[in-house]
């Protein structure tokens, strides 16, 4: 029975430790947190039309691509979910599966020359990171309140990756999406960190909305490093292809969605 209520307790309102600046039960009595709720919906707009513009390139590539934003609308769903309860198990579902979109993407997209001496295929290499990630699941319930600070720290990786394969690049488009997907992720930690540490600061202005205003910036920020990643992936993996940059909805406006495309096939193979 202990054990039981203590499960049960796990999904209660309030029951995590973390608690975000914007005023709780302000806008509705069954949300705790409104703005941080309803920015959470920003996942299932993108996310779809993602998978959409990438279908080209993970049919040519691997379909399992798309296991990226298919993840990344239950990173919404569970984030709209810990929003609005503030539970324990709101707040693990939503880093939990944050780290599995990660995982995916490394065991997709890491570069073949940066594996480990021992590691022989990419095949190999997700099964050492999926090992990896299943270890880290478990052992993100004994300490909770780490776990977005450890999951921030993947990106600083990530971007000391994205260093290493563009240092020698001069192709405008592609560093401008690189910049670009920097920015973006620089504007949304900026939002994450004040929002946690500056709360109160924010209070006196009475404007307690940054974690919301990061889930939008930082479902922008992926769009944009998933399509560079996963432009310099098909350049390496499928170059017969002639992958190039575009943006959605328009091509020749100052903002949009970066997307694939493929202008060539297995008939017009391009050996570097």
């Amino acid at each position: 029975m202990p054990s039981f209520e203590k499960m049960a307790g796990a999904f209660s309102y309030e029951s995590s430790d973390v608690d975000w600046c914007e005023d709780n039960y302000k806008h509705s009595e069954n949300v705790v947190e409104y703005f941080n709720t309803m920015s959470s919906f920003v996942f299932f707009v993108i996310a779809p039309i993602m998978l959409y513009l990438l279908h080209p390139y993970a049919k040519e590539r691997s379909l399992a691509i798309h296991l990226v934003w298919f993840m990344m609308i239950f990173v919404g769903l569970f984030s709209l979910y810990f929003h609005m309860t503030l539970s324990f198990m709101g707040q693990m579902l939503d880093e939990l599966s944050i780290l599995w979109v990660l995982a995916i993407g490394y065991s997709l997209w890491f570069p073949r020359r940066h594996f480990p001496s021992f590691v022989k295929d990419r095949t190999s290499f997700s099964r050492m990171v999926l090992i990896i990630t299943v270890i880290t699941t478990l052992s993100s319930f004994v300490k909770p309140t780490a776990n977005a600070y450890a999951l921030n720290c993947f990106a600083l990786h990530i971007l000391y990756s994205l260093y290493l394969e563009l240092k020698s690049c001069t192709d405008r488009r592609v560093l401008r999406l690189a910049w670009a997907s920097t920015g973006l992720w620089v504007l949304a930690i900026s939002c994450w960190i004040s929002d946690r540490f500056g709360c109160s600061f924010w209070q006196k202005l009475n404007f307690c909305y940054l974690h919301g205003i990061w889930h939008i910036l930082i479902v922008v920020a992926t769009a944009y490093g998933s399509t560079l990643i996963a432009y310099l992936d098909a350049s390496l993996e499928i170059p017969y292809s002639l992958p190039d940059l575009q943006y959605w909805p328009r091509d020749n406006w100052a903002l949009g969605l970066p997307y694939i495309v493929l202008k060539g096939n297995a008939k017009t193979r391009k050996h570097c």
